[in-house]
């Protein structure tokens, strides 16, 4: 994978990804509703946030990182928008089922520059979500995939991947973490 990059403005949006302490990131966000899916906003967004995410590198982004407290997400796994058939979609997504079996890789976060660190995540999950046509989706994820959706589904309850290191990884980013704060300025939620 590349090293996620800020590519300033984006052509086809005003959107951005929020770097911590952005209050959004903690915020409550609020399920999507029929109306928002039948007018085609939800839509929208979700193209531009795809926009955003392969400007930036990365391979998922939630709603909440671009300043907007909707259960939304979209990822594709490559990261490439070449392959635009491997693009996922998921309103409103819920996990109803989580593997016992778990493993530690290296993650990193858009939201969070120049820093990473290592998470533990279940193997497998099972998933309930809407489609953008509002049609219910049922899946099982595993691997790269359910990790890229766990981290993403994180973002959606206000958990950030620094709250899922051990002390030790914490230890480790503790500095950059405290240079982010200090970027960022007052108001920002820890």
């Amino acid at each position: 994978m590349e090293e996620e990059v800020d590519p300033g403005h984006i052509e086809g949006t005003d959107l951005r990804v929020l770097k911590y302490p952005h209050p959004s990131l903690r915020a409550e966000n609020v399920e999507v509703t029929e109306e928002e899916l039948q007018s085609g906003e939800i839509g929208k967004i979700a193209k531009e946030m795809f926009l955003v995410m392969y400007a930036t590198k990365g391979v998922g982004l939630a709603a909440p990182q671009v300043g907007i407290n909707k259960r939304l997400m979209v990822y594709n796994q490559s990261g490439d928008k070449k392959k635009w058939l491997e693009e996922v979609i998921m309103v409103n997504p819920k996990i109803v089922e989580y593997s016992e079996g778990v493993d530690v890789e290296r993650e990193g976060c858009l939201s969070f520059p120049g820093m990473n660190g290592e998470v533990q995540r279940s193997k497998w999950i099972k998933v309930e979500a809407m489609s953008l046509k509002g049609k219910k989706i049922k899946k099982k994820f595993n691997g790269w995939e359910a990790r890229i959706f766990q981290h993403e589904y994180d973002h959606l309850d206000g958990i950030v991947y620094p709250d899922r290191l051990t002390e030790q990884g914490k230890e480790e980013v503790k500095g950059r973490l405290e240079e982010l704060i200090q970027e960022f300025g007052p108001g920002g939620v820890l």
